[in-house]
């Protein structure tokens, strides 16, 4: 009776494996880093994207994406080494810093 139930929780075990392993990602969004997100509604965000070696700045809302900006990743950390990468940081707080910049024109 214990090896039956040895083998039907080795068989969950194992199906529950095979579920996780078959079920992820085709390879769609292999070299797509999301760098960081701040709201700016109750449904909408600004979302900084990393593909491949472009920085992508999406407005991104209930029904829709659309890009705000694009520009070349070295350019982005060149002129932002404190920017959040690779999800750290604070994004919301960088992107206020950023826009204020910009505003003062500097």
């Amino acid at each position: 009776m214990v090896g039956g139930l040895a083998v039907v929780v080795a068989l969950l075990l194992g199906s529950l494996w095979l579920i996780k392993r078959l079920s992820g990602p085709r390879g769609a969004a292999t070299g797509l880093k999301v760098l960081g997100a701040a709201p700016v509604g109750p449904r909408e965000r600004v979302v900084l994207v990393e593909l491949a070696d472009q920085i992508l700045v999406l407005g991104v809302t209930q029904g829709s994406v659309n890009t705000l900006h694009t520009l070349p990743a070295e350019e982005f950390r060149r002129h932002a080494p404190d920017a959040p990468t690779n999800g750290g940081g604070d994004f919301q707080n960088w992107l206020a810093k950023a826009l204020e910049r910009r505003n003062r024109g500097g």
